[in-house]
């Protein structure tokens, strides 16, 4: 039997405060976004981990330490609200009707990353497409024999982060294109299953919040609080 002690907690990284420079080609749009520092899972959430939590155990292919798969966005949400819970911390997230959710990004609970912190968190100061080689950091088609890997088996960046690109993509906390799409919300970093094209910092794939796929996961964070830190 595996020993789940060390994946049935979240081992958080502290991400310093910094500026990102975004871009959306289909668009032929540039801004700058002010990161502020935040926590962020050095691993994408396992299955053992889902599963203590949420006693639900979604994903189509089975094992303890691989990442979590076939979950929607509103999945993600319940699991950060229900950690929370168990780590006695003020809830992030409010249900509604209609499936409207209320965000609390300061209540200090766990939560999805927003695009612009993922994506500066994958970066780890690098500006560079990837933050190193592919096969060196990523599981992608052409590595990772047609489904998901253990976490962490591949090379961190520099802020200590794993599989940030590749294994499986990564719901965020945003919609994609509310004018065009709708209530799409957007997940990054390329999956097992995609061509090394997909695994790319800045790509942004888009779909509904109650879709579920076998390569689409997450990872969650914390906003840094004075109060945490004082």
């Amino acid at each position: 039997m595996e020993d789940l002690s060390s994946i049935l907690m979240p081992e958080m990284v502290t991400i310093p405060a910094g500026v990102l420079s975004q871009k959306d080609d289909r668009k032929g749009k540039r801004w700058a976004v002010q990161v502020q520092s935040f926590e962020v899972a050095k691993y994408p959430v396992t299955q053992a981990l889902y599963g203590s939590v949420l006693g639900e155990w979604p994903s189509r292919i089975k094992g303890d330490q691989l990442p979590v798969e076939s979950v929607s966005w509103f999945d993600a949400l319940r699991f950060c609200n229900a950690l929370s819970e168990r780590c006695e911390l003020e809830l992030c997230y409010a249900f509604h009707a209609d499936d409207v959710v209320e965000q609390h990004p300061k209540s200090g609970g766990f939560r999805l990353l927003t695009d612009a912190e993922w994506e500066f968190a994958c970066r780890g100061g690098s500006h560079e497409p990837r933050y190193g080689p592919l096969d060196e950091v990523a599981w992608y088609a052409e590595n990772s024999g047609g489904v998901p890997q253990k976490v962490g088996q591949k090379a961190a960046n520099a802020f200590g982060l794993h599989d940030m690109l590749g294994n499986v993509w990564e719901w965020c906390w945003d919609l994609y294109d509310p004018d065009d799409y709708g209530e799409y919300r957007i997940f990054k970093g390329g999956g097992w299953a995609d061509e090394a094209r997909g695994c790319l910092v800045t790509n942004r794939r888009r779909s509904h919040p109650t879709f579920r796929v076998d390569d689409l996961g997450f990872r969650i964070a914390r906003t840094v609080r004075l109060t945490d830190t004082t």
